[in-house]
């Protein structure tokens, strides 16, 4: 994890080399007040910009957030910032807060940022702190009486209105793909399927509803799913299409569609399952109820799934939409663990404070704790679309990518924590034997670094 420490020296320094030794990758050290300053400065020169009377572009200090996973901040009055926590949304950077007062806990509420840590907290507790995300705790308790041998099956859920099911059930599958996974992608949309559309892939070919046939005259097994999938570029994932006419629903019935994820369990380390956003059942306004329903593909994967991943639109209408329909998902699924993901978030749609506006109002009427983010990034959505490709394999640098990305590694297969006094490796530029001796020690290099860049600043 790439972490920028904003505190004041000389314990930024010191905190810096600690974390260092716990394994974590500093790649800044700052003054507290250096982020809040400089993305001040960088939001007035955008203004101008826009007025024309200047440019554009992010200063040395807000540059660094696109470096940095997470930012240790000594908060207080001049640290933190509205500017400040939207650059922060923007970047997909996480912020803990630090503090040695009371005072810290009021501003950490007051921009939706979690709760404090001491500033003279153990930097083994800090390490912890980062690498294990509080927000994934939940999701990791309630799947942990859950877990087993047998390969999960994550359904990617959202309310009407194309909160991004589809863009994350993609996502999903090319960052679990990572480490040699082998990933089965799922199109369950008896509405609107779309997969194959996204990822340039034939839609005549047999996909999901084949599965469904074979299951049901019991003649499907891993072969077969290997047989009449269909492989994208990104290694490890194989694509089961969606029907290449929605008038086709009725072939996606409620037991075809568990007997299929059933054999997927075997055939994929992980199934990732993109649904449709309807959970009605018309049974009483039909009097034949043996018949086909039109959301029971939706209904049975959504009770097949190990972990729902909810999804969201980060503006005011995707969350009513998303607090009406949640109460319904959870009748749907019971105590199955859901993992709400706020999609397409931006400052314009919210206002100040983006991120803690989404996370005070779901806690409030939903009563949901924990909400991972994931920014809007319209230049890498529009070059994966345009080639057909998922965004983490096009434009893996992209901020919707390394959301993924984090959310993978918290929500769905969490990373260990980090152990203590065990230092990783910087690899094949790490000095070793006599090149040791001629590099200067770590820290002052980076303290050497900050002189300079402050010298730099005044």
């Amino acid at each position: 994890m790439r972490v920028v420490v904003a505190v004041d020296e000389p314990h930024g320094g010191d905190l810096a080399t600690a974390l260092e030794l716990e394994g974590l990758d500093v790649v800044a050290v700052l003054p507290a007040a250096a982020l809040a300053a400089d993305t001040a400065e960088t939001a007035e020169q955008d203004r101008a910009a826009l007025r024309g009377a200047g440019r554009s572009g992010a200063g040395e200090a807000a540059a660094m957030l696109f470096a940095a996973d997470a930012v240790v901040l000594e908060i207080g009055r001049r640290t933190i910032t509205a500017a400040l926590v939207a650059a922060c949304d923007r970047a997909a950077v996480r912020i803990l807060p630090l503090s040695s007062g009371s005072d810290g806990e009021r501003i950490a509420r007051e921009f939706g940022l979690e709760s404090p840590v001491a500033v003279d907290v153990p930097a083994w507790q800090l390490a912890e702190r980062l690498s294990a995300s509080p927000r994934a705790a939940a999701v990791r308790a309630d799947s942990s009486e859950r877990a087993s041998t047998a390969p999960r099956v994550i359904a990617v859920w959202g309310p009407a209105g194309s909160p991004g099911r589809s863009t994350l059930a993609v996502e999903l599958a090319v960052e679990l793909a990572r480490g040699g996974r082998h990933i089965g992608l799922i199109d369950a949309d008896s509405h609107a399927p779309s997969l194959a559309l996204a990822l340039g892939l034939a839609d005549e070919a047999p996909g999901f509803a084949a599965a469904c046939r074979h299951a049901e005259l019991g003649r499907l097994d891993p072969r077969e799913l290997t047989r009449i999938s269909a492989p994208i570029a990104t290694p490890g994932v194989d694509v089961l299409t969606g029907l290449n006419r929605p008038s086709r629903w009725p072939e996606l019935s409620g037991p075809r569609v568990d007997a299929a994820l059933m054999v997927c369990r075997e055939w994929a380390d992980h199934t990732v399952v993109d649904v449709a956003a309807p959970l009605e059942r018309d049974e009483e306004i039909m009097s034949d109820l043996d018949g086909p329903r039109r959301n029971a593909a939706t209904l049975a994967a959504l009770r097949a799934a190990d972990l729902v991943v909810a999804v969201t639109s980060a503006d005011p209408l995707g969350i009513s939409r998303f607090l009406r329909a949640h109460a319904d998902l959870r009748a749907t699924i019971g105590a199955t663990p859901v993992a709400v993901v706020a999609n397409r978030l931006r400052p314009g749609a919210l206002g100040i404070d983006a991120r803690g506006q989404v996370r005070r109002t779901l806690e409030r009427f939903g009563g949901i704790e924990d909400v991972w983010f994931v920014p809007t990034d319209a230049r890498g959505a529009d070059a994966a679309l345009l080639a057909a490709r998922p965004i983490g394999e096009i434009a893996p640098r992209s901020a919707i990518a390394v959301a993924v990305r984090r959310f993978v590694g918290e929500a769905v297969v969490p990373v260990p924590t980090v152990q203590r006094g065990i230092r990783r490796s910087r690899g094949p530029r790490a000095a070793s034997g006599s090149d040791a001796g001629d590099a200067p020690p770590r820290g002052l290099r980076r303290r050497d670094a900050v002189a300079t860049a402050g010298r730099a600043r005044r």
